[in-house]
């Protein structure tokens, strides 16, 4: 069955450094995880909640769990028909992780006006926002090609949770024309360095 979650930044970076595979546990105060079964409703969660949020950022990730092993959790209906989610207890996601098909993948994310993004703590991106991110990274396409890919490699969390941004328009306007030659260096380097771990793409 494919599902879907909308998710934030720090839940994002979790799902990530677990190579796509796995969920990350849930907080004491968070008894139930909840994957939802429509791509329009994890959008308005997305949009609506984790866009508002502190990260000022909705991811909407989509994931295949085994039909066999999810047929026993019930569906719960909690607003209009749409609406629809699966209640896993919080001590059941090592098991409901055991039984994903395939990475988790990142199809659509919704920017707050504010976004900054993770802030890195090591290479040419440290201290910088996401935008000032990439006019580094054009920077460093244009002058050196080793420091460009050591600085994909280096910063992999920030560069899989701003691809999208950056592919954004607002994002692209500000590097003007080589905005689409740098973002596809980025792919490429990302490609042959982590060729498991699919970059997120925009439905």
């Amino acid at each position: 069955m494919k599902l879907f979650r909308p998710t934030g930044l720090k839940e994002l970076q979790l799902v990530l450094q677990r190579d796509l595979r796995a969920w990350p546990p849930r907080l004491p105060e968070q008894p139930i995880f909840y994957p939802v079964l429509n791509i329009g409703y994890a959008e308005q969660i997305a949009r609506d909640w984790n866009a508002k949020s502190d990260s000022r950022v909705g991811y909407v990730t989509e994931f295949v769990v085994d039909d066999a092993y999810i047929a026993q959790f019930r569906r719960e209906v909690v607003g209009s028909s749409r609406h629809e989610e699966l209640w896993v207890p919080a001590e059941q996601l090592d098991e409901f992780n055991a039984h994903l098909v395939g990475p988790i993948t990142v199809v659509r994310a919704f920017f707050g006006e504010s976004f900054t993004g993770l802030v890195p703590d090591r290479g040419g991106l440290r201290g910088k926002a996401a935008l000032d991110q990439l006019q580094v990274l054009a920077a460093q396409f244009k002058y050196s090609l080793q420091d460009f890919q050591g600085e994909v490699t280096m910063n992999r969390d920030a560069i899989f949770l701003h691809i999208l941004f950056w592919r954004s328009e607002a994002a692209r306007s500000a590097l003007e024309a080589s905005a689409s030659e740098v973002l596809a260096a980025v792919e490429h380097v990302w490609k042959a360095a982590f060729p498991t771990l699919p970059l997120p793409q925009a439905g």
